[in-house]
């Protein structure tokens, strides 16, 4: 285990570049593709890109302010204090591998936004109290949960299909959770991860202390601040102004209104989306860190985090749309389909969502462009409907563990690079491939 960690791990940091670096090289690499292979003309392909662009502005901005938000909330005295609380219980490097995995699992199972962040902050707390574990390899060890999500309650795909009138119902109807998530198979895989994640992440220690890289004590001051400090006063004294920027009223004022609002919505029985993921968020940390002004000194302490987010985003919405407009989803559906059976449809099917996640890195975008494909070959072959749509779920929640895309939130609360935990990502991907594949296979098999 540690020759192959340390193959990986060398050869990232040799010839891996930095997120935004691959970014540009993805684009570049698929509009070659759109030209070469899919003979679309030069002008059509930039067209296509530029349009597609800004596509995933709303998706972006979703993803800085759960970011933003999660870290002041994880910030607060409370939260603050019961995160400390696990933490304090934790004395070896192994036992702090092991919960940082189990954290960033089953919080990304319950939702994929609270998982990146709630991992992230556990195992960067857990290197600062434990300067002896290796920070590159927690910090993988909590992401490595993320790809639970794939199999919970916030699947995109699981999700969509189970909802009436949803873009496929014509061609598969409306197929129930209870068929995909909540099916024997889904439930036993996500076990198993949860189980063997935590020893194989363990397997990968460093053997030697001189191998260990420790946390950037630069880091400690703004981890382990006193989160529930006071503002500073403002100059000139009590005025007004300042006692309202200090108004603890205030805040539980527009906390309550906030609380009205979330009763009345789950008693609709809307959904549980990332949006009101970030509602929860934004006014618990509201409420939590008790004035205004103490919740904006925070907020900007956390936005520094967000920058790659913002900066990269457009790009991959700018690939997907270089993949819709050509056709290069349909090509790769198609090349691994045409060597389908009923019983290897599923197998195919991840392994060529795995390969479009490279590209259209986003659950609900993949699935508009490869879902039709995919049901189509379903009915063609007498295979499953769930199955197949799981197939593609799973494909795109395997392949997020390399996928820079995903990667991004990870980074920025660690302050690491990619090249720095990417060559642990690359084991943790073989073993749940390997573990999605058997699944996938043995479920087909079984009906």
């Amino acid at each position: 285990m540690h020759s192959m960690t340390s193959f990986f791990t060398e050869l990232m940091r040799r010839y891996l570049p930095d997120p935004f670096v691959f970014a540009i090289g993805l684009t570049i690499l698929t509009m070659g593709l759109a030209i070469v292979v899919e003979q679309q003309s030069v002008a059509t392909t930039i067209d296509n890109w530029g349009a597609g662009f800004w596509n995933l502005l709303g998706f972006t901005t979703q993803m800085a302010v759960i970011l933003v938000m999660g870290y002041v909330l994880a910030r607060a005295p409370l939260v603050d204090a019961l995160l400390s609380a696990l933490v304090s219980q934790v004395q070896r490097p192994a036992t702090a591998v092991v919960v940082a995995t189990l954290v960033g699992g089953v919080a990304s199972y319950i939702n994929w936004g609270f998982g990146l962040v709630v991992g992230g902050i556990v195992a960067k707390k857990l290197a600062l109290k434990l300067r002896d574990v290796h920070y590159p390899l927690i910090i993988a060890s909590a992401y490595s949960g993320f790809t639970l999500y794939g199999i919970g309650l916030s699947a995109t795909i699981p999700i969509v299909i189970s909802s009436k009138g949803h873009a496929l119902a014509d061609a598969m109807g409306v197929i129930p959770l209870r068929e995909t998530i909540f099916s024997a198979p889904m439930l036993l895989a996500g076990l198993a991860l949860l189980i063997t994640l935590p020893v194989l992440n363990v397997m990968m220690l460093p053997r030697r202390a001189d191998q260990v890289v420790p946390i950037d004590p630069a880091l400690a001051p703004a981890e382990q601040g006193a989160a529930g400090a006071p503002a500073a006063a403002s100059a000139g004294g009590k005025t007004l102004a300042s006692r309202l920027n200090d108004s603890r009223l205030l805040s539980l004022a527009i906390g309550a209104v906030a609380a009205v609002y979330l009763y009345r919505y789950f008693a609709a029985g809307k959904a549980f989306d990332v949006n009101i993921i970030n509602f929860v968020i934004l006014f618990a940390g509201i409420v939590l860190l008790g004035t205004p002004a103490r919740y904006v000194e925070m907020l900007n302490e956390g936005i520094k985090a967000v920058g790659g987010v913002i900066l990269q985003y457009p790009f991959y919405a700018g690939l997907m749309a270089i993949m819709a407009g050509s056709g290069l989803v349909e090509s790769i559906s198609h090349a691994f389909v045409d060597i389908s059976t009923p019983h290897t449809l599923t197998l195919w099917g991840i392994v060529s969502s795995f390969l479009i996640n490279f590209f259209a890195p986003s659950a609900g975008g993949h699935w508009v462009v490869q879902g039709p494909f995919m049901i189509a070959a379903a009915h063609s072959l007498g295979a499953p409907l769930n199955q197949t749509a799981m197939a593609v779920m799973l494909g795109n929640a395997w392949n997020d563990l390399v996928q820079p895309f995903w990667l991004l939130p990870a980074l920025a609360l660690s302050r690491l690079h990619l090249k720095d935990i990417m060559g642990y990502t690359v084991v943790h991907m073989l073993w749940v491939g390997a573990v999605y594949s058997v699944t996938l296979l043995i479920w087909a098999r079984l009906g």
